[in-house]
């Protein structure tokens, strides 16, 4: 469902929770992101929960690295000599840098969205086609896709020669005195390839001018303009819930307001 809309349209929604998540500073809004957009994945894209959790962890570890600064390294806080006497919770320490690991994650989650839902050949197509992508830079892009896996085949073709050669077995993950021994025969294959595309190119009369006609291309439609304002409109609460007794359900402190005596 979410990998036949438009990827313009979910662009837009992704940019938006972003800019949301970045401009909101607030732990319940994070949290609230976070969960939508992880259900939205696992109820309409099929994505396995361990899956998203395992594509969580490098946002995690970045985001712990926020929290630990927060705690350990504020300039006016001695968090390190007080915490055995000071509740660790209600420290405005803990919430900036809580807030800060949340934040962390809802923007990692975001992006795995778009990621997961969305073919790079598909958003190539609709960029040309509806934000006036220059097809030189759109022909490139589809060449670079097409060069990655070939790269891989290319480096493991390689390692096999090598270990044919030797007479040893080859690794299952290279060393790092091999992956140096590969990168100028790699560099190599990378130039070769890429002047034969650029000769194909310019062979196939690729100009910046000119009617130009893109297969399959991406249309928007009326579920594109439903998925729109549904996200948009979810942002929204979301960022409102925030700022009102709604949220308070969570009983997240806010970085900034101190309890009332």
């Amino acid at each position: 469902m979410l990998k036949a809309l438009n990827p313009l349209s979910k662009l837009l929604v992704c940019i938006v929770g972003l800019v949301a998540s970045v401009l909101v500073f607030d732990a319940r809004f994070q949290v609230v992101l976070i969960v939508v957009t992880g259900f939205t994945l696992v109820a309409l894209n099929r994505t396995s929960p361990l899956l998203l959790l395992a594509l969580m962890v490098p946002f995690c570890l970045f985001g712990l690295g926020f929290l630990t600064t927060s705690l350990l390294f504020r300039q006016d806080s001695d968090f390190a000599t007080r915490m055995a006497g000071e509740a660790l919770l209600s420290s405005h320490a803990f919430s900036a840098g809580l807030t800060l690991f949340l934040r962390a994650v809802a923007c990692g989650m975001i992006s795995v969205f778009f990621a997961l839902t969305t073919d790079p050949a598909a958003l190539v197509r609709a960029l040309m086609v509806h934000a006036r992508l220059p097809p030189r830079i759109g022909y490139s892009l589809f060449a670079a896709m097409l060069l990655v896996p070939d790269l891989a085949s290319e480096a493991q073709q390689m390692r096999i020669a090598r270990a044919m050669k030797t007479g040893r077995r080859i690794r299952r993950v290279p060393g790092p005195a091999e992956i140096m021994s590969l990168v100028i025969p790699m560099l190599a294959f990378a130039i070769r390839r890429a002047g034969r595309t650029a000769l194909a190119l310019e062979a196939r009369g690729l100009s910046p001018v000119g009617p130009r006609t893109v297969l399959n291309a991406p249309s928007f439609r009326r579920s594109d303009a439903i998925f729109i304002i549904a996200a948009l409109s979810v942002i929204a609460l979301c960022g409102a819930a925030a700022f009102s007794d709604i949220g308070g359900v969570l009983s997240l402190p806010l970085v900034g307001h101190e309890e009332p005596a």
